[in-house]
């Protein structure tokens, strides 16, 4: 056992929160999260598609419904643009986009061992397939179909559960990108 292992009762390599830090061994050990990742991004994907059946079968084509008056509505639009409605003469070019979102997790995921990474490529790769299957599927398909869009809060873009889970999964990233940690699990400190 070496001088550090027996200060802190930890393996050398390992932080306190049970996460690989950067040591002389140069990267991390341990399980990788690539189970966590694909129900991550199951769930969100699953979340997204049952909603979009729901409200199109249910909501498309009848006035909003207010949720929490007119703060929050449940009104269904077909977004062929990016957030805001922007860019809707370039629905191929999100098409690519989003393909290349998937292929850069798919990569990532060879060597993921961070947990908190796994939930956050998760959102994205769940996210991303399901606005993916809008612009694939929805008329008028082949890659430039219009996304579903239904939660409406006032003064503010109609967005879904995949945005959602695109927006939290970019959030986590940015936060731990902050806190130094990497999808290997090591962790750089400002020592």
């Amino acid at each position: 056992m070496t001088e550090a292992e027996q200060a802190t009762g930890m393996p050398e390599g390992v932080d306190g929160a049970g996460e690989a830090t950067a040591g002389e061994s140069g990267g991390a050990k341990g399980k990788r999260r690539i189970g966590v990742l694909l129900a991550v991004a199951l769930c969100a994907y699953l979340l997204d598609l049952i909603s979009k059946l729901v409200v199109v079968a249910k909501l498309e084509h009848h006035d909003p419904i207010e949720v929490f008056g007119t703060w929050l509505q449940f009104n269904v639009i077909r977004n062929r643009g990016a957030a805001f409605g922007i860019g809707e003469a370039m629905t191929i070019v999100f098409t690519v986009i989003a393909t290349a979102v998937i292929v850069v997790i798919a990569r990532l995921a060879r060597k993921l061992y961070s947990l908190p990474w796994a939930i956050a490529l998760g959102l994205l790769l769940g996210g991303a397939f399901g606005n993916l299957t809008d612009r694939l599927f929805r008329s008028p398909g082949g890659f430039q179909g219009g996304v579903v869009d239904f939660i409406a809060p006032a003064h503010f873009a109609v967005f879904n559960l995949a945005d959602s889970a695109i927006v939290c999964g970019g959030f986590l990233i940015v936060i731990l990108s902050f806190r130094g940690l990497d999808p290997d699990g090591t962790v750089h400190t400002d020592d």
